[in-house]
């Protein structure tokens, strides 16, 4: 990876972003979008935006364009560009906690996961709660198997800024517009991953076709995220949460307990730095649909020391495929 081509291709693209929001009077992610347009070629976009600009707007967009095409950026380096055009995006115009990107650090520890329980070529994919696109791209780049992903995500501008980066990339992935709650026909799937959204569903008429469903009161929606999850994957089939690290012993918890006795098997749960997170800790939780050996529980407490996330991998292999 040429991190100086990635550098130079930040510039490029940065300068584009603020052209287009100070010219167009719109947001940082909007001018993402806009300018990942401008590069795929839909200039005659670009120019209907910009009427009544400047003529040489467009030629400094298209002349950075330009520059950035000449850079000849594989897929991989296109994916970690992105991630520091989305890093100062969080810097510049804050999302809200549930939109923020998944950081590389764990993205990485899911495509570990991936690869050691899923040891077959092929592998179907489905992200609940997709956001930025962010975890899709790391896997898809950097996985060697033939990945068939889907993701579903409600927010519809996130859905262009992922949708968008992966045509710049040039990576086959699926986004679709969904409610993750809501119960969608697809065929099953290998494996489901998410980055919870945490906080309560405001449906509640909805959330009680849910076994994890509050009587009384709002239910948590990672919970029926969780639920939900688990209908779409083969027997064979697992499942990765990125959730509170509380998620055993919350105010809702007891329901949730309750039916991971009867429908699902806890196969690991991986509790990871409280410096990571500005908020509530989290941990990564594995579910499985058939019960297998007991749950595997590791404390990973620092995610920048090589030989400690080494020991986690081979403790990880050991009791997988022991």
């Amino acid at each position: 990876m040429n991190m100086e081509k990635i550098e130079k291709g930040f510039t490029l693209i940065n300068s584009n972003i603020e052209l287009i929001e100070t010219s167009l009077q719109t947001d940082f992610y909007d001018a993402f979008v806009e300018q990942n347009a401008t590069f795929l070629g839909s200039a005659e976009l670009a120019a209907v935006d910009l009427e009544g600009q400047e003529a040489s707007l467009l030629s400094v967009l298209t002349e950075n364009n330009d520059q950035l095409r000449s850079l000849k950026l594989t897929k991989q380096e296109w994916q970690k560009l992105f991630q520091f055009v989305l890093l100062k995006g969080s810097q510049v115009a804050p999302l809200q906690p549930n939109h923020a990107f998944t950081p590389d650090s764990i993205t990485s520890l899911f495509h570990f996961i991936i690869e050691c329980l899923h040891p077959e070529n092929s592998v179907r994919i489905l992200e609940m709660g997709s956001g930025t696109g962010n975890m899709a791209e790391n896997l898809l780049v950097n996985s060697t198997k033939n990945m068939d992903y889907v993701g579903f995500e409600v927010d519809d501008l996130l859905l262009d800024l992922s949708a968008s980066m992966s045509e710049v990339i040039g990576t086959q992935a699926t986004f679709m517009q969904v409610d993750a709650v809501q119960s969608q026909l697809m065929e099953p799937v290998d494996i489901v991953i998410s980055d919870l959204p945490i906080g309560f569903y405001p449906d509640d008429q909805l959330a009680l076709n849910f076994e994890l469903a509050q009587k009384e009161g709002h239910s948590f929606a990672h919970h029926l995220m969780i639920e939900e999850a688990m209908k779409y994957l083969k027997e064979s089939g697992f499942s990765i949460f990125l959730a509170p690290a509380d998620l055993l012993t919350s105010s809702q918890s007891g329901n949730l307990k309750n039916w991971l006795g009867k429908t699902a098997h806890l196969a690991a749960v991986i509790t990871l730095p409280e410096s990571l997170f500005k908020q509530d800790a989290k941990a990564i939780y594995i579910l499985k649909k058939t019960a297998g050996k007991p749950t595997f529980v590791y404390p990973l407490e620092q995610l920048n020391d090589r030989q400690h996330i080494q020991d986690f991998m081979v403790a990880f292999k050991s009791h997988f495929k022991g």
